[in-house]
Parts: structure tokens; C-alpha cells; sequence
């Protein structure tokens, strides 16, 4: 029997977007999902970013403790979930390197967020000779071009704004790029970065079946458009 996946989208709890939970859990049982995986940046960690912060934003501890209660609820919908490392899951592990601490002294993924011990964080996870990781070049079809490079189909993250999927056949074989998309809320002042964009996030998951044959991008409904930040 063939193997279907459901990719959860960038969440950034906790500033996911509301309601992006039992879409991503509804799609997985329309599809009859049989493995799920996290495709990255399951929190935001927004107060340790090296960017500048907005002064209204949670403290470090605050905002942790809005995020661990945010992804119990993930954990209780998906008691088993791979998790790729995003740049914004990392960033505890970054700012202990430009601190001097070893990683040694640290938390792991799972000890970090109280997850369960069948969550299980890496860099990237090759399935069915797809693979799964955050990072793919930017801009739309970003994930077929890191699929063009390794020569191998790649569901990819990071890039709020554009999803899709797209295939590329040679003589000897086809592949796809997905780019799923995420589930933040634009509407949050974490994200006023973006608040002066032309594009805004694809609120989406993603779909691999027919034991990494197929993909299928599938969008969020909104109900309306996305919004301009407020702020």
C-alpha cells in the first residue's frame, strides 16, 4: 500500500495563524494522511531574533511560554510528527554559538518544547526519495530549483509568500518542487516586516502520495483576502 504525507506549513507559534490547526487536521484525513511532517519554524523565538524587535512584543520567557501552550495543541492533534530545523527553530542553538556555550549545555528540540518523544527534529528527512527541508532558494518555484540541483523531488519552507508545485522531467526522470506555504498570522506584529510587501503568506499545507510521486499543493480558504498589517 503507497504512503501519503501531510506537510505542515512554517506555524510560528505563537503567532500562528487562527484556525490553521484544524485545516491542516481536516486536509490529513481527507487524504487519509498517513505520516505528517512539520516542514519548520514550528515557533518563532522572536525575542532572540538579530533583528530589531518591536517594543511591544512578548520577553523571551513570555513569549516561550505563549508557544509551548500553542504546541501542545499541536502535539495533541499530531502525536507524531517529524519536525525539520528551521532558521527561526535554530535560533536558540544561534545565539548560544555567538555566545560562546556549547551545544552540550543546551536543551534539545524535544526537552526545549516539552514535546512528545515521538516528535523528532533534524536538518532535513528523505521519504520515498523526496526530500523534506526549511530552506530552499527564495521566490516563487523556489523548491523545483533545489530539486533541479540535487536531481530529486524537495518540499521545502521558509518562503511565506508563494506556494505551489512544480515538476521538471528529463530523459531519465521527473521530479517536483513544492513550495507548502505557511500558517502565520499576517496580522500580528511579528510579521510587520511585511507590512509594506506586495506579496503576503500563503496560508497552505501540503501533500505527497503515491510513495513520493505526487504532490499536491492545497491552499487555505480564508474567506476573504489577507490582510495589510495593522501596524
Amino acid at each position: 500500500m503507497s504512503r501519503t504525507i501531510g506537510i505542515i506549513g512554517d506555524t510560528h507559534e505563537p503567532y500562528c495563524k487562527k484556525g490553521y490547526l484544524e485545516f491542516c487536521v481536516e486536509t490529513f484525513k481527507t487524504f487519509g494522511v498517513d505520516e505528517v511532517i512539520h516542514i519548520g519554524d514550528e515557533v518563532d523565538n522572536a525575542a532572540l531574533s538579530y533583528h530589531e524587535k518591536q517594543t511591544a512584543m512578548p520577553n523571551v520567557e513570555t513569549e516561550m511560554e505563549q508557544a509551548m501552550v500553542a504546541m501542545k495543541k499541536w502535539y495533541n492533534a499530531f502525536p507524531d510528527v517529524k519536525v525539520c530545523v528551521g532558521n527561526h527553530s535554530a535560533l536558540p542553538f544561534r545565539q548560544a554559538t555567538t555566545a560562546g556555550i556549547p551545544a552540550r549545555m543546551l536543551k534539545s528540540y524535544r526537552d526545549m518544547w516539552e514535546a512528545p518523544k515521538t516528535w523528532n527534529w533534524q536538518l532535513d528527512f528523505d521519504i520515498d526519495n523526496v526530500l523534506y527541508t526549511h530552506i530552499i532558494p527564495s521566490g516563487i518555484g523556489g523548491a523545483l530549483k533545489h530539486a533541479m540541483k540535487v536531481r530529486q523531488s524537495t518540499v521545502g519552507g521558509h518562503c511565506h509568500a508563494f506556494g505551489g508545485v512544480n515538476y521538471s522531467a528529463s530523459y531519465r526522470d521527473s521530479i517536483f518542487g513544492m513550495n507548502v506555504g505557511c500558517g502565520v498570522d499576517n496580522d500580528h506584529m511579528a510579521f510587520a516586516y511585511g507590512k509594506n510587501f506586495a506579496t503576503k503568506p500563503m496560508l497552505s499545507c501540503g501533500i505527497v502520495a503515491d510513495d513520493g510521486k505526487t504532490a499536491l499543493y492545497v491552499p487555505m480558504d480564508l474567506g476573504s483576502k489577507i490582510t495589510v498589517n495593522a501596524i
